[in-house]
């Protein structure tokens, strides 16, 4: 089919940020509509490899917004206009549908909406990461076999970039540097743990026990009712984990599950160590 559209997707960005030429080219989220009436329903997931400045996006919020329909969005980009263009035009699309001059013509026009948005670790950040510990075994081996089994197998398995499971006994100051940047950057571990599990969250709740955080989801995987719990256990004791079990159970923590997971060691009945399994799932491509 062909059809003639004239909307000005510059036009449109210059009255969001304010200011015109924040994006090459952009196309108008009426133009991009267009396509998504006629190729998809109310329910469907669109996705763009191509992200550029979010139209995709903003086109599926417009839509959801006019006929109610419950349509949701995966951008890909590789672009830095990510941070200075796609997401603050994807954050601007559900505050209000239009725009005058970077403020908002209308309030109270905002649309509910959950974004979540995944920075993929790069080759050049796993770099960055590996960290090497030499061992005296490496005497004993010619070089070329150092260098391209036991140098990459065994001396670097500790690195960040590889999940050092040592540190999973505290899941919320796991860092990695990215390339390019001068200090180290969160890792956000649950929820990349979720996605290598296939977990299908529920519910998301945060405990307190006594200062001690305790990131609790629900949800399922591979068909069954799955709890996961994140907690810092660096440098507890048995008395420690005996009170981490009591507070569990008495939370009804993982009431209903037929499975359990905790990161790093714990008395919690029927619970495992989702510290392998992690591991496992990173590299075994399981």
């Amino acid at each position: 089919s062909v059809f003639m559209d004239y909307s000005d997707g510059e036009k449109q960005t210059s009255a969001m940020f304010g200011e015109s030429g924040v994006f090459l080219a952009p196309k108008h989220a009426d133009f991009v509509s267009r396509f998504i009436q006629h190729s998809s329903k109310k329910d469907s997931i669109i996705l763009d490899c191509f992200g550029g400045s979010g139209s995709t996006g903003h086109a599926v919020i417009q839509l959801n917004r006019e006929d109610r329909g419950d349509r949701k969005f995966v951008l890909v980009e590789v672009g830095d206009y990510f941070d200075t263009v796609l997401k603050p035009r994807i954050c601007k699309a559900v505050y209000a549908p239009a725009w005058k001059n970077g403020k908002p013509a209308q309030h109270g026009k905002g649309i509910s909406q959950c974004i979540t948005c995944l920075r993929l670790e790069s080759y050049e950040d796993a770099l960055d990461n590996i960290t090497f510990e030499p061992v005296d075994e490496q005497a004993s081996l010619p070089f070329d076999d150092y260098v391209l089994s036991y140098m990459l197998d065994f001396e670097t398995k500790g690195s960040d970039t590889l999940l050092n499971v040592a540190k999973l006994d505290s899941p919320f100051d796991y860092t990695l540097r990215r390339h390019g940047k001068d200090k180290p950057l969160p890792v956000d571990l649950p929820e990349t743990f979720n996605y290598l599990i296939g977990l299908h969250v529920a519910t998301r709740r945060v405990y307190d026990n006594s200062g001690i955080r305790y990131l609790v989801y629900r949800g399922k995987a591979e068909g069954r009712a799955t709890v996961v719990i994140w907690r810092t256990t660096r440098g507890w004791e048995e008395k420690k984990f005996e009170a981490d079990r009591a507070f569990v159970l008495a939370q009804k923590l993982t009431e209903g599950a037929e499975d359990v997971l905790v990161n790093s060691d714990s008395f919690i009945p029927g619970a495992r160590s989702l510290d392998p399994v992690f591991k496992r799932r990173m590299f075994n491509g399981e």
